[in-house]
């Protein structure tokens, strides 16, 4: 999976996935997978039946155990999926502002941690970097 193209909210698209990029007093939230060795932004794919905001508040929740956030829409972005052949997919990117914490959620996270600044091992190092920079600039972080 790479990165594809960032665009406006107003694309009209079918979403596949959310990401949100995610703060706690000052520093940015990422998870670690209990079968990775890596880091990522909290998100998941969408479900049939939700709408793309419901996905990024369940996957936060999820991901995180964020009980009391903002959550503001950035941008549409793509990733190109290239098994087994080139496909372009949507997702909806988010910034979260975490106010609390529930205990984080027995599923698949094992941990999460508060960095100030995007840790070297990432899951998806040519799509987070990206997304955080948008972040970034839109929100004048």
């Amino acid at each position: 999976m790479r990165f594809g193209a960032l665009y406006d909210l107003d694309k009209k698209c079918d979403y596949n996935c959310a990401v949100i990029a995610a703060r706690y007093e000052g520093k940015w939230v990422f998870c670690k997978h209990r079968e990775r060795e890596s880091w990522e932004c909290p998100g998941g794919h969408w479900e049939p039946g939700e709408t793309i905001e419901e996905t990024a508040r369940r996957e936060l929740y999820e991901e995180t155990g964020a009980l009391r956030y903002t959550l503001t829409p950035v941008c549409v972005y793509s990733v190109i999926c290239d098994e087994p052949n080139p496909l372009e997919r949507f997702g909806m990117l988010y910034y979260a502002e975490i106010e609390s914490f529930d205990p984080l959620p027995q599923m698949e996270i094992e941990r999460i941690t508060f960095l100030e600044d995007i840790p070297p091992q990432m899951t998806y190092p040519d799509v987070h970097p990206v997304l955080i920079a948008k972040v970034k600039e839109t929100m004048g972080l």
